[in-house]
């Protein structure tokens, strides 16, 4: 079996803070579904539905003394494309980078500003808690605590973004599509156990999500980008292993991943990523 199979390069972060702005959105806010008409209202406080949210805040704060978990749940609690970069391009196979994947930064790019209002109204609508203000309870993310107390818990805006670009990369990569997926379910999973969302919230955001990216798949401007980007990807990643090392850097990153996207302890056994390749640990 060979030690490393798999190399995509440095996880630096691709998305400068401006770049982020500068997406140009599939779908205005009227053209997107409005999610207050037909989502659910969130569990009321003494409903049993809230019994399993609270479950699920307990179960979050479980998490957090696993420290690798609880490292990945304040990597993800930074909202923006820099993240979805460094957490999903080592599972996808290729880093994307403005200069050097400019099909694939644009589809990115425009999708994640596409994430950005799909969940407004909703938020608007039921002004939800989150848990650390019904607990009065610290965050895994305490600077960010008085930012979100005047922004509604449900549907989790973030979960939207992990979730969309999830199936966006596994459209791009169907090959790696279970894994991404699994990392996407643990992006928004990263937010219960950071104390900002309820388990309602993440599940919410979820169906939002995918509400949105069935949405795109009728406008013509995302089909011709997803296109250009497969095309990209596929050229990229060409050769006679079917990979291709974009970039390396200097000081690799040091954590270590499942294939399914949750991070790996030194007991891990079989194939992980690490320094951005597939590695295997024997017994």
């Amino acid at each position: 079996m060979l030690a490393a199979i798999l190399t995509v390069g440095g996880v630096a972060t691709a998305f400068a803070a401006q770049d982020e702005k500068n997406g140009k959105a599939y779908l205005t806010k009227a053209e997107l579904p409005d999610m207050s008409n037909f989502l659910p209202p969130p569990p009321a406080f003494e409903s049993s539905r809230f019994v399993a949210d609270q479950t699920q805040y307990l179960w979050g704060k479980l998490q957090r003394q696993n420290e690798e978990r609880a490292a990945m749940a304040i990597r993800d609690a930074e909202y923006g494309m820099g993240t979805i970069i460094q957490e999903y391009c080592p599972i996808l196979g290729l880093m994307i980078t403005k200069e050097d994947t400019p099909a694939l930064y644009t589809v990115v790019q425009n999708v994640g500003a596409s994430c950005d209002s799909i969940s407004d109204r909703a938020k608007q609508k039921y002004m939800r808690w989150r848990p650390f203000m019904y607990y009065n309870e610290p965050t895994l993310v305490p600077e960010q605590e008085e930012a979100h107390r005047t922004n509604g818990s449900y549907p989790s805006g973030h979960t939207v973004l992990g979730w969309t670009m999830a199936l966006l990369f596994s459209d791009i990569n169907p090959a790696k599509a279970d894994t991404l997926l699994a990392r996407g379910y643990e992006y928004g999973q990263s937010r219960v156990i950071a104390g900002y969302h309820w388990q309602s919230d993440v599940d919410a955001g979820r169906l939002a999500a995918s509400v949105l990216y069935a949405k795109l798949q009728g406008c013509e401007r995302f089909r011709e980008e997803l296109a250009a980007a497969r095309k990209e990807f596929a050229e990229k990643t060409s050769g006679p292993t079917s990979v291709r090392q974009v970039r390396s850097s200097e000081g690799a990153d040091e954590r270590a991943y499942t294939l399914s996207g949750t991070p790996a302890t030194s007991e891990t056994r079989g194939i992980i990523i690490q320094n951005n390749r597939k590695v295997i640990r024997r017994q």
